[in-house]
């Protein structure tokens, strides 16, 4: 645990993608085998379920130091993460336990089948073994909260320069059904474990956004180009008369699109297509926050199969009879799709229209009408590229449309953690509704860090209520906040909800009587 430790601590205080990644090969180094399966798995997001209530923890945590509750929901407002909290307030440990990561982990998973006294006996012997930073991550591990700022990209980096294997063989490897103490680290690593079931998919390839002119693109001819939607990127798989539809994040969505699965398990052959899970209805895209009404439900009732129906319009071909096709150029690829596609012709399954044009000129039109049929920009992509696992530059581009923006105040504001728990950088911003406020949208990025200083002296200095570690501030601050989207939404109280919601600038020439009103707002849905 300690060397683990030492790598969150190096990676907690750095920004740098070198240093992550030269921290990363120095644990790899030193760590045995089993530890290195549960990093990779802590760090692909594969944590083990919450076996210890978190309430359960704070009150054992009480016990120990006999502080009063005022003084730890002080302390824990200040410092806004319950698991650095308890960290923080414990007395220092009495006797050192010096044991693998692997072996902490295989004790968490094991408290499943524990009572509440065998677990508070072990956390209490635990947090008497494990001094502050240590602890932290415990209580992380533990309360199922663990989340480190390394992208896979920076991951997959690491592991490259360590094994020397490709990128993609290894992002390959990593994704699909796996789990520590199934598959050991030689076999992550090497490869061995690509595609052990029929389920596996294939890193995504994505794009950049468009940084440089069109025409220094070169020739249109060279060019595919098709709208982009706002929908779930997903690959669907078919192999030996199974089928399976994963998300991008690596997400097994298969059930919650039950009309495609049973298309896809109608065809014939065996294939891995790439596309847009959207929401379609009278040939019609329907708003994002239609689709996300059928997400993460254990039962989908007729009347939602009906009014929100899902089609997927597909744009690549990754495999077909058991041959990977991701090193052919994607015009291709492209053709064998619609081949397969012409073939079957699966009524909920369309090809992603290609856009035909002749001038680069031609694109800025139909890029600035893409919103009205719920697009959210232009998709150019390389007609010679092949299919890469992750980010190329040069190859696939994403011209999106400018983003909406609203004028909106500042009213709740919270800590962040890690480097930033000293200061306010999450915020909740509100619009006029007649004469009143109401809550919009959250946001936590687009300051700099000299502005979230000012904001959070401000807070310091304005705030009117708190709730735990919120605070709720003088409506005085406006900031301009920009979004890909924006649909009806019974769930929060404006009645709307933003998409990817960000904060563009700090308006501090603009007073609250000159933001937004609600129903100004509303009159931006299609």
């Amino acid at each position: 645990m300690k060397h683990f430790a030492d790598l969150i601590n190096a990676l907690e205080t750095t920004n740098k993608t070198n240093a992550k990644i030269d921290a990363i090969i120095d644990y790899l180094e030193r760590a045995p085998d089993e530890d290195k399966v549960w990093f990779i798995a802590l760090f692909t997001g594969k944590r083990p379920k919450r076996n210890v209530n978190t309430n359960y923890m704070k009150e054992w945590a009480l016990e120990i130091t006999q502080l009063p509750f005022w003084l730890f929901q002080e302390s824990y407002s200040s410092v806004g993460d319950l698991g650095e909290t308890l960290s923080l307030i414990l007395p220092p440990p009495v006797e050192k336990i010096d044991r693998t990561l692997s072996q902490w982990m295989l004790d968490i998973v094991h408290l499943k089948d524990k009572s509440d006294a065998e677990k508070k006996e072990f956390v209490l012997k635990s947090w008497n073994g494990l001094d502050y930073t240590e602890r932290l991550i415990f209580n992380k591990l533990l309360g199922g909260s663990f989340r480190i700022g390394v992208s896979d990209k920076t991951l997959i980096n690491a592991l490259t320069r360590f094994s020397s294997q490709e990128a993609s063989t290894l992002m390959h490897s990593l994704m699909g059904k796996w789990l520590p103490g199934e598959v050991t680290f030689q076999e992550l690593i090497s490869a061995e474990n690509v595609n052990p079931d029929n389920s596996k998919p294939y890193p995504f390839c994505l794009a950049y956004p468009l940084e440089k002119e069109l025409e220094e693109l070169g020739d249109p001819e060279d060019w595919q180009t098709e709208y982009k939607w706002d929908g779930i990127r997903g690959q669907i798989i078919r192999r030996n008369d199974e089928v399976f539809i994963w998300s991008r994040g690596e997400e097994l969505v298969t059930d919650q699109f039950p009309e495609i699965k049973d298309t896809v398990q109608a065809m014939k052959g065996n294939f891995v297509l790439d596309g847009e899970i959207l929401a379609v209805k009278d040939y019609n895209i329907l708003n994002f926050n239609e689709l996300q009404k059928r997400l993460n439900r254990k039962v989908l009732t007729k009347k939602m199969l009906a009014d929100i129906p899902i089609e997927v319009f597909v744009y690549d071909l990754l495999e077909l009879e058991g041959t990977d096709l991701r090193e052919k150029p994607m015009a291709a690829r492209r053709a064998m799709l619609e081949e397969l596609l012409l073939n079957e012709t699966p009524p909920n399954i369309k090809l992603s229209q290609v856009i035909n044009f002749e001038k680069w000129d031609d694109l800025n039109t139909i890029r600035e009408a893409s919103r009205d049929i719920n697009s959210e920009g232009l998709m150019l992509k390389q007609k010679n590229s092949p299919y890469h696992a992750g980010r190329k530059k040069g190859d696939w581009w994403k011209w999106k449309v400018s983003p909406l923006t609203i004028d909106a105040v500042l009213i709740y504001a919270q800590k962040g953690s890690g480097r930033r728990s000293a200061y306010y950088t999450d915020y909740t911003f509100a619009v006029k509704n007649g004469g009143a406020l109401v809550t919009i949208a959250k946001a936590y990025s687009g300051l700099t860090d000299k502005e979230i200083m000012e904001v959070s002296k401000f807070v310091n200095k304005n705030a009117i209520e708190k709730f735990g570690p919120v605070r709720t501030v003088k409506a005085e601050l406006v900031f301009e906040i920009a979004f890909e989207g924006i649909g009806f939404s019974s769930r929060h109280k404006s009645g709307v909800a933003l998409r990817f919601p960000r904060i563009v600038r700090w308006r501090k020439d603009k007073t609250v009587d000159e933001i937004d009103e609600l129903e100004e707002i509303k009159k931006l849905i299609q």
